[in-house]
């Protein structure tokens, strides 16, 4: 097996070896790509890396026993080597009654072309050109007393996936990235933030000095900070943050999770868990996605899902053994890496705009606050408790009155849900996204 041997067949001929040391099934897949990463800061290149790389992972079952092995060394040996272990340690492995793999009949048959890969590699010098454009204009801005640079990347991978039930198939990504981060005042009062924009293909992202820029101003409307009160308010959640609730659903929607009975939604299946109106989607296949693919890491087929339609929860996301555990059929959800079993995850997660633009969200609120920065992961799936540190802007009478730090803010995920308003402003930044959110009647924790 050298080198340069497709990925597709390099795993056919891998399965067969598995097959032929005794495994009853197998799978494998191959990640290969290639990056290139850049940082400046001050104006003077600090970083810049370009690397290449290539892992395989296989899993072989005897019956109900799996094994799972990895190598970064396609020589014919090491993988000759690698088959055998795999089916020795599958056979001293426990039987877990859920592992195998999908059966002929469960597999994608009609693969999409999703325009998920832009394969021109940027020039080196075009990328730090664009890295010190983006620093320069956040470091124009007045009040930016220094910087943390900004950094700039660009990669490509390929994945291959095949199995011994007949899948094999293969599919290539891309994305760009370009970030920059500044500080505003000086000594103890200094403020620091950020911006950034990501994208599939180099022409999608934002320009770097309109990145830049708005890192700048951001860093310095934070000067000034002050601390507040305890109160019970409306909390706003900037765009760049209301995703971070969307990632605590799925991690409550996840099928492990449901059928270890460790989600505060176990029992909520058909359920509203938000307001009328509230869509929330899951969509593989989205033109240009961040997260698109065109099946799953099991070879099963993987569609646009609503999970949450006009408020209600209407799936769980499954993988083969989180389906097979639950009795349920799965639902494409499968991810993998090379040295663990399947499980599952979202895609392109976002929750649809709402009908209310930001501006007028905020106008009514007499008292509130509007969080732009969160930190800390202090979100309980299990029980559903949401505390995290914030700052952000205080508001008053339906105007943002001034910055505001060390701040908490508090409550539970069910009620969060339930008091949610998205406003019209989604924009695709991350791949787990959501418009501005305010949520009525959070704890907020100050001094």
């Amino acid at each position: 097996m050298p080198l340069d041997t497709d990925p597709l067949a390099l795993l056919s001929d891998l399965l067969s070896e598995a097959k032929r040391h005794g495994a009853d099934a197998a799978d494998a897949v191959v990640f290969s790509g290639a990056s290139l990463a850049i940082s400046v800061r001050m104006g003077q290149l600090e970083k810049l890396e370009r690397s290449e790389a290539r892992d395989l992972g296989l899993r072989v079952l005897l019956g109900k026993r799996q094994a799972i092995v990895s190598s970064n060394d396609f020589k014919r040996e090491t993988l000759n080597a690698l088959v055998e272990r795999a089916v020795a340690t599958a056979r001293e492995a426990l039987e877990d009654p859920y592992a195998g793999i999908a059966d002929a009949s469960e597999l994608a048959t009609s693969i999409p072309t999703l325009d998920i890969c832009d394969d021109s590699e940027p020039e080196a010098e075009a990328l730090i050109a664009s890295a010190r454009t983006a620093e320069e204009a956040a470091r124009a801005v007045k009040g930016v007393t220094n910087s943390e640079g900004a950094e700039i990347g660009w990669s490509r991978s390929v994945i291959a996936l095949a199995t011994t039930a007949g899948f094999a198939q293969s599919y290539a990504g891309s994305s760009h990235s370009i970030a920059a981060s500044v500080l505003a005042g000086e000594g103890t009062t200094m403020e620091r933030d950020y911006d950034f924009s990501s994208a599939v293909y180099a022409a999608d992202l934002r320009k770097p000095e309109d990145v830049g820029r708005s890192a700048g101003e951001r860093a310095v409307r934070r000067l000034g900070a002050r601390k507040m009160k305890s109160a019970r308010v409306p909390v706003v959640f900037d765009q760049r943050m209301s995703g971070g609730l969307l990632r605590s659903l799925a991690g409550a929607i996840n099928g492990a999770s449901i059928a270890r009975g460790t989600s505060f939604l176990k029992d909520k299946m058909g359920e509203k868990i938000f307001a009328d109106g509230i869509t929330i989607i899951d969509d593989p296949h989205r033109r240009r996605g961040l997260r698109s693919k065109p099946f799953d890491a099991e070879g099963l087929p993987n569609s646009r899902r609503a999970i949450i339609d006009d408020g209600r929860l209407t799936t769980w996301m499954l993988d083969l053994a989180s389906a097979r555990k639950l009795g349920l059929k799965p639902t494409g959800h499968a991810s993998r890496g090379t040295a663990s079993p399947p499980s599952p995850s979202p895609t392109n997660l976002y929750m649809e705009r709402g009908r209310i633009s930001r501006d007028a969200m905020i106008k009514d609120i007499e008292e509130g606050f509007l969080v732009t920065e969160l930190i800390g992961m202090g979100v309980s799936i299990v029980t559903g408790d949401y505390s995290r540190g914030a700052s952000g802007f205080w508001i008053e009478k339906g105007e943002i009155a001034y910055p505001v730090s060390e701040i908490t803010v508090a409550g539970n995920l069910k009620d969060i849900f339930r008091n949610l308003t998205p406003a019209d402003d989604l924009e695709f930044r991350t791949g787990t996204d959501a418009p501005t959110l305010r949520v009525d009647g959070m704890t907020v924790a100050g001094t």
